[in-house]
C-alpha cells in the first residue's frame, strides 16, 4: 500500500484504499457500528422508567422494545443493495441525519406510540449505516492483510458496545430521565456528519441495469415477517398461533418469491451467484451458527446468575464482561490468527473452543463456583469471535468490490436472524427440559405447578404467593429444574457448535492476500480532492 492518493487521467478518479486516511475512516465507521451497537441494547435497563412514565400496555411495550431490531433487521439487504447504486456514503450520511433525528424524537416521546415510532425510525437509521460501515471497510482496505485488521478492530467495537450498552443506560438512569439514553446519541451524530462528510470516500458497484424496487420492497417485507414470527417464538409466543405462523408463512413465501425473481432478472438485485462460493455459502452459514449459540446462551446466563445465584443486575453484568473482554481480544488479536491459520483452521478451532466452553459451563449447578464461570466466559467469549471475525472476513473477501453493501447487508440480517433463532430455538429446550421438573411438587397445587412451568421468574413468584413449606419446596424444585434445563441446552448449543465446525471444513486452507485495488469517484469536496505526495 502506497498511502497516497493520486489522480487519473480524464475524470477525477482515485484507488480505493490509497488516501493515507484510511485508519481514519475506519475510527469513523467505527464510531457509526459503536452509536448502533450501543443503541440495540441501551433500552433495555431504562424499560422500567419508560413504563411507568408512559404507561404502555403490553403489546405496545413489546413493540417499544422490539420496533428497532424488527425494522432493523427488515431493511438491511434493502439499504446494502441501494448503497452499491446510488453511493455507500451517500447511504450512511443519510443514516447519520436519521438516526440523530429519531434520537431526538425517542428522548422526548409524550407517548407509547410516539417512541415506537421514533425506535422503528431508527431501526431505518441503523438498517442505513451497517452495511455501509462494512462496505466502505471493504473499499478503503483493499489489501486483505491491513483488511482483516481493520475488521478485528470493527469487530471488538462491536463487542464493546453490546457491553457498553447497558452499563451507560444504567448510569444515565441514575442521574438523568429516561431519554437521556437516545439523547446522547445526537451530539456524536453532529460531529459524525461533517467528519464523515470530509473523510469517507464515495463508492458504488458496476450499476448496471435499474435498481429493483419491487424486489427490494419483497425483501424487507419477507424480512419483517420471518424476524417478527421468530421474535414471537422467542419471546414465549404459542408456536402454533395466528401472530406467529402468519408473519412467519407470509414473510418465508415473499423471500420464496424475491429468489425467483432475482434468478430471472438480468440485473438482479442480490446476486446469489455468491451463495454458489463454497466460502462465501460457508461463511453466512457459521456467522448464523454462531450467533445461535451466542445470543440463546447469553439471555439464559443472565436468567441462571440472578434467578438461581441471586445476584443483582450489576453483579451480574461484571460476571458477563469477561466475556466481553476476551471477545474484544479475539478481535485483535484475529488479523495475526487469520493469517497464520487460514480461514478454515481459524473458524472450525473457534467453533471447537467454543463447543468446549459450553461443556465446560455443564458443571455449573446450584452454588457459585466463580472460577469455573470465569474460565468458561472467557473460552466462550474468545471462541465466539474468533469464529464470527474469520467467517465476516471470509465472507467479505470473497464478495466482489461491486456487491459490497449487498454481501454486507447479507452478512448483518444472517447475524440478526441468527440471534432471533437462537433465542426462539434454545429458548424452547430450555422450556421443554424446565417444566416437567415442576410436575408433582408435594404440597403445591395443580395451578401453581402449571403457573410455574412457564420460567423461573414466574415460578419464585408463585412460590412467594404461597409461603410456608409449600413455596420453599416449590423454590427448591424450580431451581433445580432450570438448572437440568441449562445442562440440556448447553448440551443441544454444544452440537450446533460442533455442526458449524464440521461446516468450516468448506471455507479455504489458506488465506490468500492479493491486493485488489479499484478505481472509484473522487469526493465532490475541495479539501479532498486535494492530491497528497
Amino acid at each position: 500500500m502506497s498511502g497516497t492518493t493520486t489522480a487519473a487521467v480524464g475524470p477525477r478518479r482515485r484507488t480505493a484504499g490509497a488516501g493515507a486516511n484510511r485508519w481514519l475512516v475506519l475510527v469513523v465507521l467505527c464510531v457509526s457500528l459503536l452509536l448502533v451497537a450501543v443503541d440495540a441494547t441501551v433500552l433495555h435497563v431504562a424499560v422500567p422508567a419508560v413504563t411507568e412514565d408512559l404507561r404502555p400496555g403490553a403489546m405496545e411495550l413489546l413493540w417499544i422494545v422490539d420496533a428497532y431490531p424488527l425494522v432493523c433487521a427488515s431493511l438491511l439487504i434493502l439499504f446494502g443493495t441501494l448503497g452499491d447504486r446510488v453511493g455507500r456514503r451517500r447511504v450512511l450520511l443519510l443514516g447519520y441525519g436519521l438516526f440523530g433525528v429519531a434520537s431526538g424524537l425517542a428522548a422526548f416521546a409524550d407517548g407509547p406510540r410516539m417512541l415506537i415510532a421514533a425506535r422503528a425510525l431508527l431501526g431505518v437509521g441503523g438498517a442505513m449505516i451497517m452495511p455501509a460501515t462494512l462496505s466502505i471497510l471493504r473499499q478503503v482496505f483493499p489489501d486483505r492483510r491491513e483488511r482483516a485488521v481493520a475488521i478485528g478492530v470493527w469487530s471488538a467495537v462491536a463487542a464493546v458496545g453490546a457491553a457498553v450498552g447497558p452499563l451507560l443506560g444504567g448510569f444515565l438512569l441514575e442521574h438523568f430521565w429516561w431519554g437521556s439514553v437516545f439523547l446522547v446519541n445526537i451530539p456524536l451524530m453532529l460531529v459524525s456528519l461533517p467528519v464523515g462528510r470530509l473523510l469517507l470516500p464515495e463508492s458504488r458497484g458496476s450499476g448496471d441495469g435499474p435498481w429493483d424496487v419491487a424486489g427490494a420492497l419483497m425483501a424487507a417485507a419477507g424480512l419483517f415477517g420471518v424476524v417478527l414470527g421468530v421474535k414471537r417464538l422467542g419471546g414465549g409466543g404459542p408456536a402454533a398461533g395466528p401472530a406467529t405462523v402468519l408473519p412467519l408463512l407470509a414473510g418465508a413465501a415473499l423471500l420464496v418469491l424475491f429468489v425467483r425473481r432475482q434468478r430471472r432478472r438480468r440485473h438482479p438485485l442480490v446476486d446469489l451467484g455468491m451463495f454458489a462460493r463454497p466460502a462465501f455459502s460457508t461463511s453466512v452459514g457459521c456467522i448464523v451458527l454462531a450467533m445461535l449459540a451466542l445470543v440463546g446462551l447469553e439471555l439464559i446466563a443472565a436468567q441462571y446468575l440472578q434467578l438461581v445465584l441471586g445476584l443483582s443486575p450489576l453483579e451480574t453484568g461484571l460476571r458477563l464482561l469477561p466475556l466481553t473482554l476476551a471477545a474484544m481480544a479475539a478481535g485483535l488479536a484475529g488479523a495475526r490468527m487469520l493469517r497464520r491459520f487460514g480461514p478454515r483452521r481459524m473458524v472450525c478451532s473457534g467453533f471447537c473452543l467454543t463447543a468446549a466452553a459450553v461443556v465446560l459451563l455443564t458443571a455449573l449447578g446450584r452454588t457459585d463456583h466463580c472460577a469455573l464461570m470465569l474460565c468458561g466466559f472467557v473460552l466462550l467469549g474468545f471462541g465466539l469471535e474468533t469464529t464470527l471475525f474469520g467467517a465476516y472476513e471470509s465472507m467479505l473477501s470473497e464478495a466482489p468490490q461491486e456487491r459490497a453493501g449487498g454481501a454486507a447487508a447479507i452478512g448483518e440480517t444472517s447475524y440478526q436472524l441468527g440471534a432471533g433463532v437462537g433465542i426462539a430455538l434454545l429458548g424452547s429446550v430450555m422450556n421443554a427440559a424446565y417444566a416437567p421438573g415442576l410436575a408433582g411438587v408435594p404440597g403445591v397445587p395443580p395451578s401453581a405447578s402449571a403457573a410455574a412451568g412457564h420460567s423461573l421468574g414466574e415460578a419464585l413468584e408463585v412460590a412467594g404467593h404461597l409461603g410456608g413449606p409449600a413455596g420453599a419446596a416449590l423454590r427448591r424444585a424450580a431451581r433445580d429444574a432450570f438448572v437440568h434445563g441449562l445442562h440440556v441446552t448447553l448440551l443441544v448449543s454444544a452440537g450446533l457448535l460442533l455442526l458449524g465446525a464440521v461446516m468450516a471444513l468448506r471455507l479455504p486452507r489458506v488465506m490468500s492476500c492479493e491486493a485488489q485495488a479499484v478505481a472509484v469517484p473522487a469526493p465532490r469536496d475541495a479539501a479532498e480532492s486535494r492530491v497528497s505526495v
